[in-house]
């Protein structure tokens, strides 16, 4: 889990560096509105934070989007925001304890959570859908606290 930790905290200093930079685009052309080339901030690219981050890990029977990830969501608001036409769906994820219709609601939970964070930072409700997936899709298989911890989230999905 610590691994997990340095990673979003690498990811969010690149996000704070790359809003901190100058609105003109490294590669020369007009950026989307975010002050850096679409290259960088595209949620399809592989190499952009946008891609590479796209998770928001919970505490055990919670939905409370914590403060370490709001660097992730604020990223995520921000190139939403300057792209209106782009819509995202978040899907809200549980371990696999408890009962299939308690994770249910947990993860519509924990998706709502972020969806709500986004609208909050100026990204319109119509770009959000929000489900959940409840404990069908893990990440990580097993019955260990950190493949717990790994399937306890809200992944951001970028639709095309």
């Amino acid at each position: 889990m610590g691994s997990r930790i340095a990673k979003t905290l690498a990811i969010a200093s690149l996000a704070a560096t790359l809003a901190a930079c100058s609105s003109t685009p490294v590669d020369g052309t007009a950026g989307a509105g975010t002050g850096t080339s679409n290259a960088v901030m595209d949620p399809f690219n592989p190499n952009s934070p946008l891609a590479q981050q796209r998770s928001v890990y919970f505490a055990y029977d919670s939905y409370v989007v914590e403060q370490q990830y709001q660097p992730v969501v604020q990223m995520h608001a921000q190139y939403l925001a300057a792209n209106a036409n782009q819509r995202v769906r978040i899907e809200g994820n549980t371990d696999a304890r408890g009962s299939a219709e308690y994770n249910l609601a947990l993860g519509q939970r924990r998706s709502v959570a972020v969806a709500n964070q986004l609208t909050q930072q100026g990204v319109s409700p119509n770009q959000i859908e929000a489900v959940s997936f409840g404990k069908e899709r893990p990440k990580a298989e097993g019955s260990t606290e950190e493949a717990y911890a790994e399937n306890r989230r809200a992944d951001i999905n970028y639709q095309r």
